[in-house]
């Protein structure tokens, strides 16, 4: 049962091949007797997942009755830890459902448990984790990307059909490209953050992780909607049957190529495998024009400084920690990194609240917060302009294959420099999918495609169409079959 597609899986239930019992049986034992060397979760809740299926009959109204997920242990789970990776919460207990929670379960979705990640969101491998690194199904001594990590690592090696992520600056799609699985950013507002802890309020999203687009596609009609408790939540006029959008024909498309990003950094494997994907969707009827986003190069330096300021400011709000206060002078941040220490945290959310105060403080705000916000402002408008021009946009999601443990913990600017490609997308609010394309020796290579607000139906329609020309989404790591 583990190799199956949700849509499969889903049919069995209908047809009784299985119960939903004997479904998350199968998957627990995978967890139990594969996971271990992953180290893909935080926290297992066996009991309450056995009993709800137990008492669950398949309903065809909730379009997830009786299918296991797992949730990104930054999602409050009413009566489960969510730590968020870190010390600060290891002992912390939900007394409540955030939204996307409740919506899965209310759709009938089983939580196996809390899936690891970096701490606080903070990270690209997610290694820096307080439960330790999560690690890559297709090769344990590699990375499997962060912040999302365990939940690509768990969907990837099919210890769970499906997983809840968040993407800030990447941290759906990275990973997704890491691990070969198919990873959605919505539209900024799509689905709620209500619930989810937050790193910078203005850039996290919360999406799906699956296997392909069409699994992706019946979380995403669970997950999104309108929200009156999350003041960034767009009202739609109608819900989106998104598994259903992917379904029907396919249209020619004019597709969008930025020829800056196909530079000498990009790994030759990788612009291969994005020439091959461009002839596949080319056998789809999409065709290619170039494209500018010129203020794009500029995004990752304005994304860590928008970031840390925002981060600095939520972790204000845990623990009466004060941290986004404005400092009267830089010799204040003395003060403030003691205070951090004695709270726990990790190197690298240390350094986020360093950076992120500093820009936030009295004579430096102009200089880089507002300079910053101007940059994005501009990033939008490139996008905004491209989309005149194209329907969607073509893009590698990382500029190297996953890489080992440990490789790049030292060297924080070439760890950044891994999601050169995901950040434009936040910046600008706008919906952005990675799907497998290939691989570079034996390790996944993930193509993105970005769209223009809202047109998550066309992504996962195109990604679709292009998954039953591949059979890429469909391979499993070795050690997992």
């Amino acid at each position: 049962m583990y190799s199956r597609s949700i849509t499969s899986l889903i049919k069995g239930l209908d047809e009784k091949e299985f119960s939903p019992l004997e479904l998350t049986e199968q998957f627990l034992k995978r967890i139990k007797s594969l996971g271990n060397g992953l180290n893909a979760f935080i926290s297992l809740d066996e009991e309450g997942a056995i009993a709800k299926a137990k008492d669950l009959k398949r309903n065809t109204n909730q379009p997830l009755s009786g299918i296991p997920i797992a949730h990104k242990d930054i999602f409050c789970t009413l009566g489960s830890k969510t730590s968020c990776g870190s010390k600060m919460l290891d002992n912390f207990i939900s007394p409540y459902d955030a939204t996307i929670v409740a919506k899965l379960k209310s759709a009938g979705a089983i939580c196996l448990g809390k899936t690891n990640m970096d701490e606080f969101a903070m990270g690209s491998s997610n290694e820096t984790s307080y439960y330790g690194p999560a690690k890559n199904p297709w090769n344990l001594d590699y990375v499997p990307g962060g912040s999302s990590g365990g939940s690509a690592a768990a969907t990837a090696a099919r210890l769970v059909p499906a997983c809840t992520g968040s993407d800030t600056g990447g941290s759906i799609r990275q990973p997704a490209a890491y691990c070969g699985i198919t990873g959605l950013k919505p539209t900024y507002g799509l689905v709620s953050r209500w619930g989810m802890i937050a790193f910078a309020s203005s850039l996290d999203q919360a999406g799906p992780m699956a296997n392909s687009a069409e699994d992706a596609a019946i979380l995403l009609t669970a997950m999104s909607g309108y929200d009156d408790k999350d003041s960034t939540s767009y009202a739609t006029a109608a819900s989106i049957d998104y598994q259903a959008e992917c379904l029907t024909p396919n249209k020619p498309l004019t597709v969008g190529i930025v020829d800056d990003f196909l530079t000498q950094d990009l790994d030759a494997q990788i612009l291969k495998r994005f020439e091959e994907t461009k002839q596949i969707l080319s056998k789809l009827g999409a065709n290619f024009e170039s494209v500018q986003l010129p203020s794009a190069g500029l995004s990752t330096s304005a994304y860590y400084v928008i970031a840390p300021a925002e981060c600095s400011s939520n972790l204000s709000r845990y623990d009466g920690v004060r941290y986004g206060h404005r400092c009267e002078s830089p010799e204040n941040l003395t003060d403030l990194y003691e205070r951090s220490r004695s709270e726990g945290f990790g190197k690298e959310v240390k350094r986020r609240i360093m950076i992120g105060t500093y820009a936030l403080s009295a004579g430096y705000y102009d200089a880089y917060y507002n300079k910053a916000q101007k940059i994005r402002r501009l990033i939008k408008n490139d996008f905004d302009q491209a989309f005149k021009k194209v329907d969607l946009i073509l893009t590698p999601t990382t500029p190297t294959p996953a890489f080992k443990l440990g490789e790049k913990v030292t060297d924080p600017v070439s760890m950044y420099l891994n999601d050169i490609y995901t950040i434009p997308a936040n910046l600008a609010g706008l919906p952005a999918i990675s799907f497998p394309a290939g691989f570079s020796g034996n390790l996944p290579v993930g193509m993105q495609l970005i769209g223009p607000a809202f047109s998550e139906s066309q992504l996962l329609k195109t990604v679709y169409y292009f998954q039953q020309e591949t059979d890429w989404h469909q391979q499993i790591p070795e050690a997992f079959k």
